[in-house]
């Protein structure tokens, strides 16, 4: 499975994603992945602005680059959707050393 995981010393990196106003949001990339037997990629985000990290809510995106142009596409296929939030879990699982940390 090809990875790639941002590590705690690197600079986060910020996207930003307009909302359904038009308004630009600033999230944080926690994680980027693709799926096994697929092209496709995907990147996990949180929102900048929340107040309560614990209250974080992580969402899910598949994505294009072009050069320096990037595109997200909402994940709205159940299948999908379920194939990425297992690997996911998988990862956090795997970054979390297999441990149960709540």
């Amino acid at each position: 499975m090809a990875n790639e995981q941002i590590g705690m010393d690197e600079e986060p990196e910020i996207i930003y994603i307009p909302d359904d106003e038009g308004n630009e949001e600033e999230f944080e990339v926690i994680m980027k992945f693709e799926v096994d037997g697929s092209d496709s990629k995907y990147m996990m985000v949180v929102p900048l602005d929340s107040e309560d990290e614990e209250a974080d809510e992580v969402y899910a995106f598949r994505y294009e680059e072009d050069g320096e142009d990037l595109q997200l596409f909402m994940i709205e296929d159940d299948e999908e959707w379920a194939i990425v939030e297992e690997t996911f879990n998988t990862l956090v699982e795997e970054l979390d050393g297999g441990a149960g940390n709540d």
